[in-house]
């Protein structure tokens, strides 16, 4: 199967390649700069280019490309930038799917953050969107990969949750403190947080690949855990006792507008993936946090 990944080189997309990679796939990245090699292959998303032969030999194409949201202060300015990022490359490469007469499966990044703050509500992939900062822009992001629905394409939209990894990412900003025993919670603690481990997010993104769905689908894991028990988890992995709770203050002063989200409750199931029958690996949040902390450098 050939695959072409935009956004390759995100925590999501680099094991995502290598993956398919290990099991004998072809994989092209989409890279901003000249290529190297026929691994990759070079386009401009602001100026909407993108190699139109490439995409009539694809198999799947995977879109998880935009500016990172974890890495920046998301002040009202730089939302702009990450908004755009991600509707010029959705326009992009849904532009150019229908180009070639595209007749594979585009699986499009979204995020759990569509749902916004919904506190004890029971949310699943028919429920609708929110109005915090990340669910307007994850509602546009969403919206800008419509016209490959309308033009026959079968699209999967993957709205990603906390992702857990032992780099980068979610863990990358807090095991640091998780491992020094510094934190207790985010605000309160009583958010629910809908989270999967970064192997689940690799093996349920190629399950739907290879699955007959078309539409949303939630990837997180089977059981949402409340912010205070997510930490506690982690700090127990660590071998370490839970710290002080960080207040909602201190976090939007650090991180702006965006932890909002973060502070978000989401108490949501993943109802496509369970009615596909994906297994998960780490279906609960003990062992997923081991894990996580076993394999963290």
């Amino acid at each position: 199967m050939r695959v072409v990944i935009a956004g390759s080189s995100g925590l999501i997309g680099t094991a995502l390649q290598q993956s398919l990679r290990s099991d004998g796939h072809d994989v092209v990245s989409l890279v901003r700069r000249e290529a190297h090699g026929p691994r990759e292959s070079s386009w401009d998303p602001q100026r909407g280019k993108v190699d139109i032969d490439l995409l009539q030999t694809a198999d799947a194409v995977v879109n998880l490309a935009g500016a990172s949201i974890g890495s920046k202060r998301l002040t009202s300015s730089y939302a702009d930038v990450v908004l755009q990022s991600r509707l010029d490359s959705t326009s992009t490469l849904v532009n150019g799917l229908i180009a070639a007469e595209y007749s594979g499966v585009l699986l499009q990044g979204s995020a759990m953050g569509y749902y916004g703050a919904r506190g004890e509500e029971r949310l699943s992939e028919r429920s609708g969107p929110g109005d915090t900062l990340l669910a307007r822009i994850v509602t546009q992001w969403e919206a800008a990969s419509r016209p490959a629905v309308e033009a026959g394409i079968r699209t999967v939209v993957c709205r990603t949750g906390l992702v857990l990894a032992g780099h980068g990412g979610f863990a990358e900003r807090l095991l640091p403190l998780v491992k020094r025993g510094l934190l207790r919670s985010l605000g309160t603690g009583d958010a629910w947080h809908a989270w999967i481990t970064l192997d689940d997010q690799i093996r349920a993104q190629r399950f739907l690949l290879e699955s007959d769905h078309a539409g949303p689908a939630n990837i997180i894991a089977p059981i949402a855990v409340r912010d205070r028990d997510l930490i506690r988890v982690m700090s127990e992995a660590a071998g370490k006792s839970p710290g002080l709770p960080v207040p909602a203050t201190a976090l939007r002063l650090a991180i702006g507008p965006a932890i909002e989200d973060l502070l978000s409750s989401q108490l949501a199931t993943p109802g496509v993936l369970t009615r596909l029958g994906f297994e998960w690996q780490y279906p609960e949040i003990t062992a997923a946090a081991q894990h996580v902390l076993a394999s963290a450098h």
